[in-house]
């Protein structure tokens, strides 16, 4: 069996050719993806992202945020035949396996053939992705996944779902909301993680255009006047913040596709834990 994903991963990313953190994660895997950029950072980004591995968008500042952006790489991968593509924020500084209240940094492809493999199962998993690695704690009891709540950076995408992004802020969690409104379900692994530096700690990006000023609070407000059934904006952490509610999708169930058995056993995927000496 391949341990490489099934489905193409793509990277968004902009002003930020010398900090390219999930790019350099995936190369430590052995995992073929695509950085997408803005015309006006190609030569910054060749310095550190090998050129087959660049993609250039065909506009820049649009002053919208990464969703012109996300919403041509899905038209991209449906263009090339995917029935799924991955969206992955550059941010990420390391993917790891959440298991037996460890979380070791993950060197093979097999975390993201195995959640292609799971969420292939079921035919109405409209959207899945991995936890935040500071939100799972080694010392807490953890399942393996979360059914039906919102999933971010690090997304597994179903292509013939009839949704694109929308709006400038909380993208994710809006289309999470969105498509879990319209009966589907969203897996969120936690036995794998993505390890994402918070986003106004690196520069470049979108930090700028997003989120200076009273950008939070800007933020969570125009979420909550997307879903004011759902979310409300609250104070907590000295900052502004979005709730959403998601306890209305407990009834979204997973329906497995006709025909499909799933294995006794456990299946690791090539998967052992090794001491490394790394520095």
């Amino acid at each position: 069996m391949s341990m490489k994903p099934k489905h193409p991963i793509y990277i968004v990313s902009k002003g930020r050719g010398g900090r390219q953190l999930t790019a350099r994660a995936l190369d430590s895997m052995s995992v073929p993806y695509r950085v997408v950029i803005e015309p006006q950072d190609e030569d910054a980004y060749r310095e550190s992202v090998n050129i087959d591995n660049l993609v250039i968008l065909p506009f820049s500042n649009l002053g919208q945020g990464s969703i012109p952006a996300r919403n041509w790489i899905w038209e991209h991968a449906i263009s090339e035949g995917h029935v799924s593509h991955w969206i992955m924020d550059d941010n990420i500084e390391a993917f790891n396996r959440l298991n037996r209240n460890s979380k070791p940094v993950v060197r093979t492809g097999a975390i993201f053939r195995a959640a292609e493999d799971f969420v292939d199962r079921y035919e109405n998993v409209a959207l899945a992705g991995f936890n935040y690695y500071s939100f799972c704690k080694i010392t807490e009891r953890i399942p393996p996944y979360y059914l039906n709540t919102r999933i971010y950076s690090c997304i597994l995408i179903r292509n013939d779902i009839p949704y694109r992004w929308r709006g400038r802020y909380n993208e994710d969690t809006d289309l999470s909301i969105r498509v879990l409104k319209d009966g589907w379900c969203t897996v969120l692994f936690n036995a794998f993680l993505a390890g994402k530096v918070c986003t106004m700690r690196m520069s470049g990006g979108n930090t700028d255009e997003l989120y200076a000023g009273d950008g939070r609070r800007v933020m969570a407000e125009s979420l909550a006047a997307q879903h004011p059934d759902i979310v409300r904006v609250v104070w907590k952490f000295k900052r502004w913040h979005h709730h959403v509610d998601y306890r209305g999708f407990k009834k979204n169930r997973l329906r497995r596709k006709s025909g499909v058995s799933i294995p006794a056993g456990i299946n690791n995927y090539g998967m052992v834990l090794e001491t490394t000496t790394d520095a």
